[in-house]
């Protein structure tokens, strides 16, 4: 019942965030924490690390909350998370999530 409770809280928790939308220039600040791994551009700078450029904000954010509730699992997400506030999410998720991106179909 615990875990439900919490799983609730979260899962509120991270939608108020996504609804309320992030200050994409304050996550420009943040985003010094994310470069080496995901760059200034959310383009992955290692093999292991995905890219976030134009990915969905309550994607990022619900990730993010994931991440910091150890919820998901990866060392270095971990440790970065941990450091976040909530509004330090929502605004690194603004940042990534507006950066613009194409796409090109294969032919």
């Amino acid at each position: 019942m615990r875990g439900l409770i919490v799983s609730l809280a979260a899962l509120f928790a991270c939608s108020s965030l996504a609804e309320a939308g992030g200050d994409a220039a304050a996550g420009k600040r943040v985003m010094l924490k994310c470069q080496v791994c995901h760059g200034k551009d959310g383009i992955a700078k290692l093999p292991e690390a995905p890219n976030i450029a134009g990915q969905k904000e309550d994607y990022l954010v619900k990730a993010l909350m994931a991440f910091k509730a150890g919820e998901r699992k990866n060392e270095q997400m971990t440790v970065v998370t941990k450091g976040l506030s909530d509004e330090d999410i929502a605004d690194v998720a603004a940042y990534y999530s507006s950066i613009k991106i194409t796409v090109q179909v294969p032919p």
